[in-house]
């Protein structure tokens, strides 16, 4: 085989040091010096991560080997010198972030996605390339294995060896998980997917792969197709705790606890649930992000922050239906599925910031605020995520009943996916506002004002009362309380004492990491980061501060001593009542076969 124009290698040199070694040979430089860039964000995850602080070192090279100079034009592009020859670049990339967003590598895996390890060839983007896979050297490492959706070159599955892209943006789409995992596999549509596990685990694959093939059927029979697809993969790293999911064109990236995954004959669980959600969410994006885009992804350009206000519907609307589709596939029961819709609303609902930032805002901002939260994130800002889901239910309910259910938010996604994602078109800013208007028959210019460009809260009990279910509120005895469910110790009717800030343990005492806005914690000066010691003189822990701060009833005075850095202060702060904001859904006993009927046709039930 003729060798490519562009061939790039990797190889995990040095695992125990987390090194990749990685060469780029380019048979035709620029003949005025070849320059070389590495993104610095990747698709999917919005903020600036500078991923070329890794190479820690770098050399060029002619075709005989000689040295070539090169020198920095920013943080993240090199320039090489004129070269008459071919040329080739060698570096090594220090790979040690255990995420879905990075490249990870020790002597028990190796992971990467391309944006972190492959420097584009600027010019010749748009060239097709090569990339050996090579396995790192020592018997320790015979049993390795490749696992990677990129499209392999007289390879066999799952094997190191040769692999090709069809330029460079498919080329840093595909991550590549590397060592020894397990794997199971189901079809849709005669397409192989597949799930791997790197990690220790005890997961029930089978029960997985039963699960997850039914969710993905319902994306695909949502959307009426697939997309060119020839190999999904599922590159699961099972940890002691963590979470997360990042989309690809033909496969995800997750991270998940082992307490996620499913136990052979033991019950589902709520940790399972919401894994079977992300694995959900990020199928869907298969659809909805990586081929329905926002104009100013079409092509995306690496190097710098990239704005629209439309996370909204890239990642609310995926949101919305991931969850969706757990009861539409009867993964989940409805009663399930109503506790998660549940604790999305009181995530929601709890957070002062909702009323600062507008959802529009919050996603403009991803760059600086959401991927960058800190202590005083829930009083100044409000998740696109989160409350873009809750736009996503209201968009819905607001076209289903004025078309009298004959029409629906699936409708608008169908129109996105037929118009634009697979025509290869980016949508434009606030064209969903217009096709959704134009399926709704009717104007929704104010909808989107209030709660998408606004700040005002949507009237969920509204909606639900449309199919049959109430929304309940009740305070909240415990700052673990996510709602989701009735609380059987407190009432909707109760008082309970709060001091306006969310508590966690930490060796000396309680931690206050978050303080609330015009809470009675912030009116007596605490602040996120104090180190609560004591109440009244008395020592207290996480768990006997939220037990103490209870049994005072509201308008108590209490002396709170606690450690803001090492100076031990004294805080005097009187209790007050908490607000009713933990929720929970139930269906009605009504007998309305309307009400019934559009519940029915909301949740496709049978």
């Amino acid at each position: 085989m003729a060798k490519p124009a562009i061939h790039y290698t990797i190889k995990p040199s040095h695992p125990e040091a987390h090194l990749f070694t990685i060469t780029c040979h380019i048979d035709k430089p620029a003949p005025q010096g070849q320059q070389f860039q590495l993104p610095n964000w990747i698709p999917g995850s919005y903020m600036i991560r500078d991923f070329a602080k890794n190479i820690i070192s770098f050399k060029a090279m002619d075709t005989n080997g000689n040295q070539l100079k090169h020198k920095k034009r920013d943080k993240s592009c090199w320039q090489i010198e004129p070269c008459q020859s071919a040329l080739t670049i060698q570096y090594e990339v220090y790979a040690w972030d255990l995420s879905v967003r990075s490249a990870h590598l020790d002597t028990t895996h190796g992971f990467f996605n391309g944006t972190s390890t492959f420097l584009a060839v600027v010019g010749q983007e748009q060239n097709s390339c090569t990339v050996e896979i090579q396995k790192p050297d020592g018997k320790h490492y015979d049993n390795w294995r490749v696992a990677t959706s990129l499209e392999s070159l007289e390879t066999a599955q799952y094997s190191f060896g040769l692999y090709q892209a069809n330029d460079y943006d498919d080329l840093i789409d595909h991550p590549v998980e590397m060592g020894t995992f397990d794997i199971g596999t189901f079809f849709i549509n005669n397409i192989q997917h597949d799930i791997v596990l790197t990690g220790k685990h005890r997961a029930d694959i089978s029960r997985l792969c039963e699960d997850l093939k039914v969710i993905c059927q319902t994306h695909v029979n949502f959307f009426s197709e697939l997309p060119t697809i020839k190999h999904y993969l599922f590159l699961t790293m099972v940890v002691g705790e963590g979470y997360g999911g990042l989309e690809h064109r033909s496969s995800t990236s997750l991270l998940c606890s082992r307490n996620d995954l499913p136990i052979k004959d033991q019950e589902q669980t709520s940790e399972y649930r919401n894994f079977l959600g992300l694995c959900s969410h990020e199928y869907f994006h298969t659809w909805n992000v990586k081929r329905i885009k926002p104009e100013v992804y079409t092509p995306y350009n690496l190097s710098k922050e990239v704005y629209t206000e439309q996370l909204w519907a890239f990642e609310g609307i995926t949101s919305y239906y991931d969850e969706l589709a757990l009861v539409r596939s009867k993964v989940i029961t409805e009663e399930q599925y109503l506790q998660m819709l549940g604790k999305t609303i009181t995530r929601v609902l709890r957070g002062n910031g909702r009323f600062k930032q507008s959802v529009a805002e919050s996603s403009f901002d991803t760059w600086t605020r959401f991927y960058k939260q800190d202590e005083s994130a829930p009083n100044n800002i409000v998740s696109y995520y989160a409350k873009g889901s809750l736009i996503a239910l209201g968009l819905d309910f607001t076209i289903r009943k004025a078309t009298n259910n004959k029409k629906s938010l699936d409708d608008v996604m169908h129109v996105l996916w037929s118009n634009y994602g697979k025509k290869g078109i980016g949508v434009p800013e606030r064209m969903i506002e217009t096709i959704a208007s134009e399926i709704a028959g009717k104007d929704l210019s104010n909808f989107f004002v209030d709660f998408l460009y606004g700040t005002k809260d949507l009237p969920l009990a509204d909606y639900f009362n449309y199919v049959g279910i109430v929304l309940h509120s009740y305070v909240s005895d415990s700052v673990d309380n996510t709602g989701g469910v009735k609380n059987k110790t407190v009432t909707e009717d109760d008082k309970v004492t709060s001091i306006g800030a969310r508590v966690v343990s930490h060796p000396l005492g309680a931690k206050l990491s978050h303080v609330f806005d015009n809470g009675n914690a912030q009116k007596a000066g605490l602040s996120a980061g104090d180190i609560v010691i004591a109440v009244d003189n008395i020592q207290v822990t996480k768990s006997s501060f939220e037990k103490t701060v209870l049994s005072y009833p509201p308008d108590s005075n209490i002396l709170i001593h606690a450690f803001r850095r090492d100076e031990l202060m004294l805080f005097s702060l009187q209790t007050a009542i908490s607000p009713k904001d933990t929720f929970y859904l139930e269906v009605t006993d009504s007998q309305n076969k309307q009400i019934f009927n559009n519940r029915k046709q909301w949740l496709k039930l049978s």
